[in-house]
């Protein structure tokens, strides 16, 4: 609600004469909930169907935002982040566990915010466990 707050109030218009409509908001939160794509994501999602009105699927869709939930592309990403950067991944293995914040943060990059981040922790976790 906060951003479609700030995008009326930006454009200096009511809510009623806002291109995007409930049916927006509704489908935009569906996909949020299914994991289709990711809450960052939804905030670019909301700014395109403001401005263009078109539904947030179609928008997804056009922009290729959907989220990776393939665990097996997902892990490849992690191995190859862990592989180049040992620093962190042996500073995680030796007690500091927040140096698992860098390498999310590096295979998020890798994929444009397009991994599930859920899954980019759990499997992190394991593989640095396991190496």
């Amino acid at each position: 609600m906060g951003d479609l707050t700030r995008l009326l109030n930006t454009a200096e218009i009511e809510i009623q004469d806002s291109k995007a409509t409930p049916a927006h908001l509704s489908e935009l939160i569906q996909l949020i909930d299914n994991a289709t794509i990711s809450g960052k994501i939804a905030k670019s999602v909301l700014d395109d169907a403001f401005e263009t009105g078109k539904m947030p699927k179609e928008i997804v869709a056009e922009k290729g935002l959907a989220q990776i939930t393939d665990t097996s592309e997902i892990e490849a990403i992690v191995l190859q982040v862990v592989e180049e950067n040992p620093g962190p991944a042996q500073d995680y293995r030796d007690g500091t566990k927040k140096a698992i914040g860098f390498l999310v943060g590096q295979v998020m990059r890798a994929t444009r915010g397009k991994a599930n981040p859920q899954l980019v922790n759990q499997i992190l976790a394991r593989v640095l466990s396991t190496d």
